[in-house]
């Protein structure tokens, strides 16, 4: 059976860095909390003027290929997973993202099309890619995001009222850009062990994005306790125990040796840490972050990560890595990867 594999990761975070002192002193009314306690993000990045989301996309698109065997125009296909669409001060839904990085990019034989799936849109597009090679379909492909998704920050800094105000999320967000190359020649040693995502779908009003009701900005609004809670978090440890189950398997047995979650909020990581080592009985490997520095970086954290652990060689050759998404919808699930000799 034809095996995927990452072949080579990118990502791309803007220059410009804001801290949470100097992001929450913007605030119309006294701080009422401690975000960098609460969340773990003591800085983000932000795009500067000349920068969106297709460029920042664009800049993670061509380090991936700069640490890749293969070129652009090599590729069979190209997916775009951003939720921010911004190009030159526009939100673009057609033409798609994926036909204009194919085009800037030179990969002129590639089909291309868009997933958004919110967090977990990086994941979707691997797991769509890693089927599509599986299936014979295509031999390599790209799978990008860039978000520009600070301008949120932005309108709940001009409209937060109250302590438990539903935009309060927004302040945790930076922008970025992550990329992953797959191909088709995994090994027994090398390539993503399985990807499974599922959706709940009742869910999908308690994180909502959309132009602000109250500005001409765009806005999040997030019911963070009824959204990250043990319920929640048991959405994902129920569907994985219940996968290894089937395949005479337990996390145990798995071997991972690093996890990389949504980075959404520090706090509640080591949360989810505690509830999965009770649901699976097994020890949880380390988690690997960048929340401190980056903030969430939206569809392209878990990339983000893995691209950052790759430069600072906190993952080496061989490594087993679990990532587990935590996306509005609400979307959770499980992506298992063995890891090459891969360049940063």
């Amino acid at each position: 059976m034809v095996r995927s594999r990452i072949e080579a990761v990118g990502s791309y975070l803007p220059d410009t860095e804001i801290s949470t002192t100097e992001l929450l002193a913007q605030l119309a009314i006294d701080s009422p909390i401690d975000l960098e306690r609460i969340s773990g993000v003591r800085h983000r990045r932000r795009c500067a003027e000349d920068e969106d989301s297709f460029i920042v996309a664009l800049a993670a698109a061509r380090t991936a290929l700069d640490n890749s065997s293969y070129d652009a125009a090599d590729l069979d296909i190209v997916i775009s997973c951003s939720i921010t669409r911004i190009r030159e001060d526009e939100f673009l839904l057609e033409p798609s993202f994926a036909l204009m990085l194919r085009n800037e990019l030179g990969a002129n034989k590639a089909i291309h099309f868009d997933v958004s799936n919110a967090c977990a849109g990086m994941m979707s597009g691997v797991l769509v890619l890693d089927r599509m090679i599986r299936a014979g379909l295509v031999k390599r492909g790209l799978v990008v995001s860039g978000e520009y998704i600070t301008p949120i920050s932005d309108t709940a800094v001009r409209e937060m009222s109250e302590k438990y105000d539903p935009q309060f999320a927004s302040l945790t967000v930076g922008d970025g850009a992550a990329a992953v190359i797959l191909d088709d020649a995994g090994s027994a040693d090398e390539g993503i062990d399985y990807v499974e995502l599922n959706t709940s779908a009742g869910f999908a009003h308690l994180c909502l994005g959309m132009p602000s009701d109250r500005s001409s900005g765009i806005a999040l609004y997030t019911d963070n306790r009824a959204m990250h809670n043990e319920a929640r978090y048991l959405l994902w440890t129920t569907r994985q125990r219940d996968f290894l189950r089937a395949r005479d398997s337990s996390f145990a047995a798995e071997a991972y040796d690093h996890v990389i979650h949504h980075q959404f909020s520090a706090p509640a990581v080591e949360l989810v840490s505690k509830i999965a080592e009770r649901e699976f009985d097994a020890p949880i490997p380390p988690a690997l972050m960048v929340l401190d520095r980056y903030g969430n970086t939206a569809s392209t954290s878990h990339f983000v990560v893995l691209h950052d652990a790759l430069k600072q060689q906190r993952i080496a050759p061989g490594a087993k890595v679990l990532m587990v998404p935590a996306a509005s919808g609400v979307v959770a699930g499980f992506l298992s990867v063995t890891l090459g000799d891969l360049r940063a």
